[in-house]
């Protein structure tokens, strides 16, 4: 079977790894544009603390997360140990009555997701004697499940595990060919590839790869600028995500005495991947007036990433009704390196005619739902329709055709 997947951002490269290890001949096409996420990106896997109403986000979200170490171990079994992947923990930053809340919250999820580990209040010393630049003040919430992981690091350690199974990579534009409603390949630079089944991975450009099937998809482009900072001689490899308590915004440490601090969220951005003043300003005020001891730091660099950002929070994720051979995977949003690597393995086993399931983690999912072409597309499915472990069936992606 021939398998191609357009993108090779987080989620691509999954979906190319997962292909490769059952068999498949996986081709992975990305044009390399400026701007891709996953390049730009520096990921927190903490779903656990996030403010959502929606069990669906919630129950992929939790999934996503316990996905990691498994997929981590046979990475490392392929020989790569340069994954970036490291369970650091993470303070939840602010006053007495945020930290309350968050605590009966994580208290709450603690019973059915045990891998958040023992929630701990922490005072001002404790929370600096973890990340040292906290401002003298500061009280928060540690979460020992927590993790990061750099997005470039990981989805190159992905792309080549699948190359030494016997995967390709091209470079160049992509276009879907087709006849009628049966996708049968890619044209790259002119030359058609075919293929069995096609997954379309291409972040904030996928709606322009699949509008000319007469395809929707909406989503657009989100700017995210991110800002790394050295701070000298510190040894930074094992300091918590740090999440400020409503503002959206983050520190996480990686090895090499660096700290990142994000992000932008700029809606409306386009495909304008500038780094712009208003942008610095915004992520360095939120990162020293939590931590005004990065202040004394070097300012490495700033990388921008256009997040594809759906109509709402959930994966744009399934077959799409009505086009013979084609999955989407898209519209993670800012959460594509917490579901990104659990988003592709479930591309590939979809596009291939395989349950999407995780052993022990996933139930059988119904993906033969009647098609309603005039309604909303159906992502990750219905919140109230989950397996015995909580993750939600997935159903056909509907686009609006």
């Amino acid at each position: 079977m021939r398998l191609i997947i357009v993108g090779s951002g987080i989620v691509g490269a999954a979906c190319a790894y997962t292909a490769s290890t059952l068999g498949v001949q996986v081709t992975l096409v990305d044009a390399a544009r400026p701007g891709q996420a996953t390049a730009a990106g520096a990921g927190i896997i903490c779903p656990w603390t996030a403010a959502v109403d929606d069990p669906a986000w919630y129950a992929f979200g939790r999934a996503a997360a316990t996905h990691y170490p498994a997929l981590i171990a046979d990475l490392k079994e392929q020989g790569e140990s340069d994954v970036s992947y490291a369970k650091v923990g993470a303070l939840l930053v602010g006053d007495g009555d945020q930290l309350e809340q968050a605590r009966q919250r994580l208290t709450a999820r603690r019973a059915a997701a045990p891998e958040i580990g023992e929630v701990a209040l922490m005072d001002d010393r404790q929370a600096r004697d973890l990340f040292p630049p906290l401002r003298p003040d500061a009280t928060a919430l540690f979460i020992p499940g927590a993790a990061r992981v750099d997005g470039r690091r990981l989805a190159a350690a992905l792309i080549r595990a699948a190359t030494r199974l016997g995967a390709t990579t091209r470079t160049g534009e992509a276009k879907l060919a087709y006849h009628a409603s049966h996708v049968t390949g890619v044209m790259v630079d002119g030359e058609l590839l075919e293929a069995d089944a096609v997954v379309v991975a291409a972040g904030a450009w996928t709606a322009a790869l699949v509008a000319p099937l007469g395809v929707t998809v909406r989503v657009v482009p989100q700017r995210g600028q991110i800002v790394h900072i050295g701070l000298d001689g510190a040894d930074t490899s094992r300091w918590p995500v740090v999440l400020p308590s409503a503002t959206g915004h983050y520190l996480l440490a990686f090895d090499g005495s660096r700290v990142v601090a994000g992000a932008t969220r700029e809606t409306g951005s386009g495909f304008d991947v500038r780094v712009t003043p208003g942008g610095l300003a915004e992520v360095l005020a939120n990162a020293l007036a939590v931590a005004p001891g990065l202040g004394a730091g070097t300012v490495l660099e700033t990388r921008v990433g256009l997040r594809p950002a759906g109509p709402d929070i959930r994966p744009l994720l399934g077959p799409v009704t009505g086009v013979d051979n084609l999955t989407v995977a898209t519209g993670l949003g800012a959460s594509g390196l917490t579901m990104g690597p659990l988003a592709g393995a479930i591309a590939a086993r979809t596009a291939l005619g395989l349950p999407p399931d995780q052993p022990d983690r996933m139930g059988q999912p119904d993906r033969m739902g009647q098609p309603d072409r005039m309604g909303q597309p159906d992502r990750i499915g219905q919140p109230d329709r989950t397996d015995q472990a909580g993750l939600p069936d997935l159903a056909p992606f509907d686009p609006l055709r």
